[in-house]
């Protein structure tokens, strides 16, 4: 969404630095040398929190969206049970569902797999969260921007989630029209961990298990908190 054709003509317009916004493996791009690429990771466990909180409050015109748009992959998408364990439980065991194929682990695989190449930085939710300051200079250094001393308070307060929060509709698709109460629905808590309520020790290892399993452990442990080396 929208379809191919007006999504391309939308970016060839553009006259600034483009910067475009994709959820696709790198095997679904045309991948290019002379491109930078930012990749953020999250635990699976927060990313299906979050998705559930994505679709549990998506309207009707979201959904028609998605099931009405030729081309789609998969059967039509419904929306998610009231409890988000039980739509964890479904994705973890059925292998990324409602998604298809285009699940988390191959996601996370493809980006991995070229984590060394000087055009790739791979970022993690934790890390942002936790050390914003630095997370933001270590882009800024990657990309290749100076950071204006003066303009540092006004990037440190936009890249808040309580301004993302108070200025949702200029973020979310067409400003939170496919949300029920509107964009401040889709920008919903930013935190992690929430599944520590109501996930169970069974339930936990079952998911510790499937990553490494599908990730290798480094790469597992990376997905978990940002670490890179394990142990570390």
């Amino acid at each position: 969404m929208p379809p191919r054709e007006v999504k391309l003509a939308v970016l060839e317009a553009q006259i600034h630095r483009r910067f475009i916004k994709t959820h696709l493996p790198v095997d679904a791009l045309v991948y290019s040398p002379e491109a930078k690429y930012l990749y953020i990771g999250r635990d699976g466990r927060d990313v299906i929190w979050s998705m559930h909180n994505h679709w549990l409050n998506g309207n009707a015109t979201i959904y028609a969206a998605i099931n009405d748009t030729p081309g789609r992959i998969g059967p039509p998408f419904e929306r998610p049970p009231a409890s988000a364990r039980d739509y964890f439980l479904a994705w973890l065991e059925r292998d990324g569902y409602p998604f298809s194929s285009a699940n988390l682990w191959e996601n996370v695989r493809s980006w991995w797999a070229i984590r060394d190449l000087p055009n790739i930085l791979l970022l993690h939710f934790e890390q942002l969260k936790a050390d914003m300051p630095g997370e933001i200079r270590r882009i800024a250094d990657f990309l290749g921007v100076r950071i204006d001393p003066a303009k540092w308070p006004a990037i440190m307060e936009h890249c808040s989630f309580d301004y993302m929060k108070a200025h949702a509709t200029k973020s979310v698709p067409l400003g939170g029209a496919f949300w029920d109460g509107g964009a401040e629905t889709f920008i919903h808590k930013g935190t992690n961990g929430r599944w520590r309520d109501e996930l169970s020790e069974a339930d936990c290892r079952l998911y510790e298990e499937t990553a490494q399993r599908e990730l290798g452990e480094e790469c597992a442990k990376w997905l978990t908190s940002g670490i890179k080396k394990a142990g570390f």
